[in-house]
């Protein structure tokens, strides 16, 4: 699946490391994206909301209401963080990764595809997202 594909097919965003400071790269690309009429759900321990839409300490601590969307994991933590996400995504269930631009984990990439998530890593998703 290319990344067109999945943008136009993953309307739903579990953002982990979503900042509610708006001078932080996690919220600017955020901000396009909720604009552009996606759904954002913050994943973020530090912060009880962006957006004014309640956030979330983890992917495992989303209500199962969200948990039943189909959902593409974006990741804007250090790519060392990257397979505890990963973990996390596969077990609520989630349909993709995304990791941002500057992030790889190839071993957590394999890990996510092997359990059939659609996966892309080092891009930016607002960048692809101009692409459409």
């Amino acid at each position: 699946m290319t990344t067109i594909e999945i943008l136009k097919s993953l309307k739903t965003l579990a953002v982990v490391g979503l900042s509610d400071n708006p001078t932080r790269t996690s919220y600017l690309v955020s901000k396009y994206m909720l604009e552009a009429g996606y759904k954002i759900i913050p994943i973020n321990p530090n912060a009880n909301s962006v957006f004014g839409i309640q956030s979330y300490p983890s992917l495992s601590d989303m209500p199962p209401h969200l948990k039943q969307e189909p959902i593409l994991v974006n990741v804007f933590r250090k790519s060392e963080d990257v397979p505890p996400i990963v973990d996390e995504a596969i077990a609520i269930g989630a349909k993709g990764i995304w990791l941002q631009l500057g992030i790889t984990h190839q071993t957590a990439i394999e890990k996510a595809k092997s359990a059939g998530l659609v996966t892309v890593q080092n891009r930016c998703i607002m960048v692809e997202h101009q692409y459409l």
